[in-house]
């Protein structure tokens, strides 16, 4: 049973933030000791790092579900929670990380590169940190934040300076075996390689890797056979070999044939044209294999194709052949650009950048932005002081303004991330109270709504006019 898995979908949970604490200092002959509520730790992210001894993302495919611990909530006294701990999650090189829709987020390449694909929650502040000149002992504190929750692709793309390309059966395998030191299972039945090889050869002071691409034949790049499924991995090599068997017995094969129905394939699946090839004639120990590699070889040359006629079994010309590849690989190092130094891009935040957005959506007014979004999520709105806070905040960025600019008006539905309520400007500035409440709140909410009064002044008025009875007891009157 093959272990190699390349692809899988992976469900990532970053951990939430702790809440923050509401506690009051108690202690004896000190009956106003102040608020002494901590803050909630961070929660963990989750983090993905290219590990070179990591060649496979078979883990992922047994434990899809991965979540990062939490942040812990404060507590009194003043201590703060402690923070959830990063997971690190080891990929391999080449690992191509995508939305679920095949929207590319990164492409690790290279030992040690690092990508925080899901941020931890911040934690919520305790009244202690809350506290302020007007709020002298906050009877709220800030929720934690939800960590967040993201649903990628990781795909495994080889990092191979050579692709081995060819039918079943060519002999692929049993290259790379005598090549390197890689030790692929071997065997004379079509598909016995189930997932690619990868191996490391050393020439001098040369080194490169190779790798083959199991189960390529006619209709690969349409999913037939195994093709399609792995000739992503063929992707980023540098150069490409056609293996081909030369001893083969199937009716209708030969060696042109199979190089053209090979390049067919790779020309379907696209992005390798520019790519220089290499033809390698193999089992010319045996005698019909020779004969044939013999009769061809002068064919493919005139297609302008260096051939090398080799057997894995005697070891028979493969030193040139490695001493070519490894010429052609460092041919193919030279010409590509040289690695640039990561770029740091710093962008300003613009002037009349306000952080945050209102638009008007089916009569709803909705309000963007990470900081309005981010203070709602913290906000308990089963606390009024809370509430009031969250309003004064609000305020002070500009988004009343912002509501009442774009048509808004008192009532009117306003959506704040997954948060919809009843607009109503802030009435006045705070003042201090019964911990957990807020008597701007309370007065609004004792105040006869707009239908109410409405309601009122047609009852009265036909007392006014003189057309009711003023013994006549009226219910509806104020």
């Amino acid at each position: 049973m093959a272990t190699f898995v390349d692809r899988v979908v992976l469900h990532l949970q970053a951990g939430d933030g702790g809440h923050g604490c509401v506690s009051i200092h108690r202690e004896k002959f000190k009956p106003f000791g102040g608020p002494d509520g901590g803050n909630g730790g961070h929660g963990g992210s989750v983090t993905l790092v290219v590990d070179p001894q990591v060649h496979t993302l078979l883990d992922f495919h047994f434990r899809p579900h991965i979540k990062a611990e939490s942040g812990k909530g404060g507590q009194g006294s003043n201590k703060d929670g402690a923070n959830g701990g990063d997971l690190v999650l080891k990929v391999p090189d080449g690992t191509v990380v995508q939305t679920v829709d095949g929207e590319v987020i990164a492409d690790l390449v290279g030992a040690g590169t690092t990508l925080e694909i899901a941020r931890g929650g911040r934690g919520g502040r305790g009244n202690a940190s809350l506290a302020n000149t007007k709020r002298k002992a906050p009877g709220f504190a800030e929720l934690g934040e939800p960590g967040e929750r993201r649903e990628v692709v990781l795909e495994l793309k080889s990092v191979a300076d050579v692709g081995l390309v060819g039918f079943p059966s060519a002999g692929k395998s049993s290259l790379i075996a005598v090549l390197s030191a890689a030790k692929p299972k071997i065997a004379d039945y079509p598909f016995t390689t189930l997932v690619p090889n990868l191996g490391v050869v050393r020439v001098d002071d040369h080194t490169f890797t190779i790798a083959d691409v199991p189960g390529l034949i006619p209709g690969a790049a349409q999913g037939k056979g195994l093709g399609l499924e792995f000739l992503r991995h063929i992707e980023r090599c540098a150069v490409l070999v056609h293996v081909v068997d030369t001893a083969t017995m199937e009716p209708g094969r030969d060696p042109l044939a199979d190089i053209d129905a090979i390049e067919a394939e790779l020309e379907e699946y696209g992005g390798l044209a520019d790519r220089p090839r290499m033809v390698v004639l193999n089992k010319i120990d045996v005698p019909d294999g020779r004969d044939l590699a013999d009769i061809v070889r002068p064919d493919i040359e005139a297609r302008g194709l260096p051939v090398f006629e080799v057997s894995s079994a005697t070891r028979e010309g493969l030193r040139e052949l490695t001493y070519a590849l490894a010429a052609r690989v460092e041919e193919s190092r030279l010409l590509a650009p040289p690695p640039e130094a990561t770029r740091i891009v710093i962008r300003p935040t613009a002037v009349d950048d306000a952080g945050f957005t209102v638009t008007e959506e089916d009569g709803v007014y909705v309000v963007r932005g990470p900081r309005p979004e981010r203070w709602v999520r913290q906000t308990n709105f089963d606390n009024d002081e809370a509430v009031g806070f969250l309003a004064d905040r609000l305020d002070r960025l500009g988004v009343e303004d912002a509501l009442a600019k774009s048509g808004a008006e008192p009532g009117d539905p306003v959506r704040i991330g997954d948060r919809e309520f009843d607009w109503h400007p802030t009435a006045g500035e705070y003042v201090s109270g019964p911990r957990g409440t807020d008597i701007r709140l309370e007065e609004k909410s004792n105040r006869a709504s707009a239908a109410e009064r409405l309601a009122a002044r047609k009852a009265r008025r036909p007392r006014l006019l003189g057309l009711v009875d003023p013994d006549t007891p009226d219910d509806d009157a104020n």
